[in-house]
């Protein structure tokens, strides 16, 4: 009977690791997207930034 409980904790030790293991890497992939988007809008704002800056010299 022992056994049968062992083998039962095993099984759901390992089925958390793997969902454990799946989220871990949504996550990562989720993180590397935003560090991308946060990249791409700050090269905007400063282009932006400059654009003004340059409006404003000419006034």
């Amino acid at each position: 009977m022992s056994n049968v409980l062992l083998e039962e904790k095993a099984q759901i030790s390992v089925e958390l690791i793997i969902v454990l293991a799946a989220v871990v890497a949504v996550v990562l992939v989720l993180v590397s997207q935003l560090q991308a988007t946060s990249s791409q809008g700050a090269q905007k704002l400063e282009k932006t930034a400059g654009d003004v800056f340059k409006k404003i010299d000419d006034i």
